[in-house]
């Protein structure tokens, strides 16, 4: 069975650090696009952050520069390192992962940290 378990989330006052961690089940992430989203009360789910096996990352255009996803193939974990948080980044964090061809595509979710940034 495949588990995402994520860790790391609080309350952090604007301009502020905290970094997130989701440690996978070993099946699933040698072959996996790990990744993070984030859902805040009343929107839909976004994409922040995902990183590729061989560690190629993507970020959406509103936490670059901000925030930095790492991936440790030998821990089977994934960071998001988040600096100069915003109120807006308050939100659900959720911890992903994608598998696709030659893989059987599979889609699973982490149960989400949340993340509070308020003075």
């Amino acid at each position: 069975q495949v588990q995402l378990v994520e860790s790391g989330g609080g309350l952090v006052q604007p301009g502020g650090s905290l970094r997130l961690s989701c440690a996978a089940s070993r099946s699933i992430f040698s072959i996996a696009t790990m990744g993070w989203y984030r859902q805040a009360p009343g929107k839909q789910r976004e994409l922040v952050a995902t990183i590729t096996r061989s560690g190629m990352r993507n970020y959406a255009d509103s936490v670059k520069g901000r925030f930095t996803i790492s991936r440790d193939n030998t821990k089977n974990t994934i960071d998001l390192q988040m600096d100069s948080l915003k109120p807006e980044d308050t939100a659900v964090y959720y911890c992903n992962s994608e598998t696709s061809f030659p893989y059987a595509p599979r889609t699973y979710w982490g149960q989400g940290t949340q993340v509070t940034v308020s003075s």
